[in-house]
């Protein structure tokens, strides 16, 4: 569907930008940018040529790190906070036969969970949302502002798909100017 249709209701539909032929449960590289609301510099400043972490981006790299602790099948690779945004490369890796928990942020589900072999399929949209919701907790928190969106509704994916995308991947990550933290 082009950009231009819009959907039965009359709300614009967006459009994917996903491999159609890929099946997003698969282990593999994937590389995320995520938007602070309305592009906010929520994150820190960049100051005579410096960029400086203000107490929210240490909150937003605090999270980040904690990710693996939370979802045992992610590893992660590459990782810049902006003054309004973050780039990451998080690793879906093989989880354990029956390996169950709760995951980070989110309730607990009153019916039992199925053992998987694999992540499940919205293993990546899950840590991504958990990591979105911890770190806009905390940070609402912090400012007083309970329930005030930080960040944007999506975020932005890519699959890498080989090691030299990998490369360039995190070529551009390690290179972003304005730079407020790394992983």
């Amino acid at each position: 569907m082009s950009e231009g249709r819009t959907s039965q209701i009359g709300k614009p539909r967006r459009r994917s930008i996903r491999l159609p032929a890929y099946d997003y449960r698969w282990n593999g590289a994937y590389f995320v940018t995520i938007c602070a609301k309305h592009r906010s510099c929520l994150f820190g400043d960049i100051v005579a040529g410096e960029s400086l972490a203000n107490e929210f981006g240490k909150i937003v790299n605090a999270c980040w790190t904690e990710i693996p602790s939370h979802a045992p099948y992610v590893m992660l690779d590459a990782f810049v906070l902006m003054p309004n945004h973050a780039h990451g490369v998080l690793i879906l890796t093989e989880t354990e036969r029956g390996t169950v928990g709760a995951r980070h942020a989110l309730p607990l589900q009153s019916t039992p969970l199925r053992h998987f072999q694999e992540p499940p399929a919205l293993a990546r949209s899950s840590v991504i949302g958990s990591f979105k919701s911890a770190s806009a907790r905390k940070i609402n928190v912090r400012r007083g502002t309970q329930g005030t969106p930080v960040w944007q509704r999506n975020y932005y994916e890519h699959v890498v798909r080989s090691e030299e995308d990998l490369l360039a991947i995190r070529n551009y990550i390690f290179e972003n100017p304005g730079a407020l933290g790394r992983g």
